[in-house]
């Protein structure tokens, strides 16, 4: 029975949240936030991304030569990933909402290093495109996951900050495996009769494993059902969600209404295919990643040096992925910035086609892969920002986002085939086309969501402004 004092009898009965928070018992709660959830969830993202990526390092690291792939067959290879993947986003997340993130996100992550692990053994492309399709369905559940877990406990405008820094672990995992990969491919190879992208695959597979084993004890849940809370930590964290008007998961949430209403009401939300579109055409972009070797080895770099010369690229996307995006949360403003990266990187796409030099051409990849990094923490956060609630609707919002703009990466796959090489014209133009129409659209999606605003929660207090 609720009780005045309990959390959930105070969010339930419109308890003027922002009247009764203690500034000073927040910044002490946000600090303990941040790290219990920060580190892990970034840790656990670059592991994400070194599993489904460090196949770009293996394939220029001899596993092309050793299972005699063609071009076609390694954008098959990646699309593959990308098929399970998009199609188990929005059932993963459905379960999330009622179940324990701190149980749930790491078992998937222990799944999917073993497979990861399992890729070392293939000796076909076959057996390789059918290990990279359970992968994908393994993976499924982690990226959409996370950003719902994250949204169930930041603020508005608190979001956009710990979402970049876990976004980094993206750009991360491609400095560190391309540093990993030119040492364990170059001094690996042959060990125990094995090649060395085979070690690859073993080596970053295990530690995913390790990683989701130490997750298990540090991730936290909810809110409402984090042990390490205590009652007075709960009752604020659930203030602070009312405050800002957002619902949390766990299914303690007075706005909590089923999984087939929620289902319904995010795909009815003409919003949540503005975010899709979106996101879809940034993806889309994105796909550029996988060829970041390829495009390397074509500026003249062969051997390990096509490995390491990959890490400042990404070195550069983490620094303006963090700044980007505290801008955005200081000046609690999405569209602007996200049609600024997306014109920035379009213009780097067209001046790289338009000069044959190899430097000039590297600097302007850096810049130009940068924006597209950039644009995506913006995209997710303004999901969470703009379809607050009920909880559970957020989530398939998010989920169906991250699903349907993923869906690019199946034909974006097939941009940079190695028929174009070195010039790559079609890949570098239609990547700037999806930009440019990214950075239009994010400018009418403003006028929209300030013309249309989303409706409130009845009891919940008085919101702040919305970030659009």
């Amino acid at each position: 029975m609720e009780k005045p004092g309990d959390a959930q009898y105070e969010v339930a009965h419109g308890v003027d949240s922002l009247s009764t928070i203690d500034p000073a018992a927040e910044r002490r709660l946000l600090r303990k936030i941040d790290l219990h959830m920060v580190p892990i969830v970034w840790l656990m993202f670059l592991f994400s991304n070194l599993d489904r990526s460090n196949i770009g390092n293996a394939y220029s690291g001899g596993m092309q030569k050793d299972l005699n792939m063609t071009s076609n067959q390694y954008s098959v290879a990646l699309l593959v990933f990308f098929i399970g993947y998009c199609l188990a986003e929005v059932p993963s997340n459905m379960l999330l909402s009622r179940l324990r993130p701190s149980v749930y996100l790491p078992a998937i992550m222990f799944v999917w290093g073993a497979v990861a692990v399992g890729l070392a053994g293939c000796r076909s492309y076959e057996a390789l495109a059918g290990v990279r399709a359970v992968l994908g369905i393994a993976e499924s559940g982690f990226s959409p996951g996370v950003i719902f877990l994250l949204s169930s406990w930041y603020r508005k405008n608190e979001l956009a900050r710990r979402f970049c820094f876990y976004w980094t672990g993206s750009p991360a995992s491609g400095a560190v495996g391309g540093l990993l990969a030119g040492a364990v491919i170059k001094r690996l190879d042959g060990s125990a009769g094995l090649e060395g992208w085979r070690w690859l695959f073993i080596i970053e597979g295990i530690a995913t494993c390790l990683a989701g084993v130490a997750a298990f004890f540090v991730l936290p849940d909810f809110p409402m059902n984090t042990k390490w809370l205590s009652d007075e930590e709960k009752t604020l964290s659930l203030q602070r969600l009312q405050a800002d008007n957002l619902g949390s998961g766990g299914g303690h949430m007075p706005e909590d209404v089923g999984h087939l209403r929620s289902l319904k009401a995010a795909f009815a939300d003409w919003r949540t295919y503005i975010f899709i579109f979106l996101y879809t055409m940034c993806t889309g972009a994105l796909t550029i990643t996988y060829f970041i070797p390829t495009l390397v080895a074509s500026l003249g770099y062969t051997g390990s040096a096509i490995q390491y010369m990959t890490v400042p690229i990404y070195g550069v996307c983490i620094v303006l992925i963090l700044v980007v995006c505290f801008h955005s949360d200081l000046r609690q403003e999405r569209a602007f910035h996200l049609a600024a990266c997306g014109l920035v990187a379009a213009v780097c796409f067209a001046a790289i086609m338009g000069t044959t030099k190899h430097v000039p051409q590297y600097v302007l990849l850096c810049f130009a892969a940068a924006g597209i990094w950039c644009s995506i923490p913006l995209i997710l956060v303004w999901v969470s920002n703009v379809i607050t609630w009920p909880a559970e609707k957020r989530a398939i919002a998010q989920a169906a986002t991250n699903a349907a703009g993923n869906m690019a990466s199946i034909y974006g796959a097939f941009l940079w085939p190695s028929s174009d090489a070195p010039r790559y014209l079609a890949g570098f133009g239609t990547t700037l086309a999806f930009l440019v129409l990214m950075a239009g659209v994010a400018v009418l999606a403003k006028y929209l969501f300030r013309r249309y605003p989303y409706p409130q929660i009845q009891s919940a207090a008085p919101v702040p402004a919305r970030v659009v």
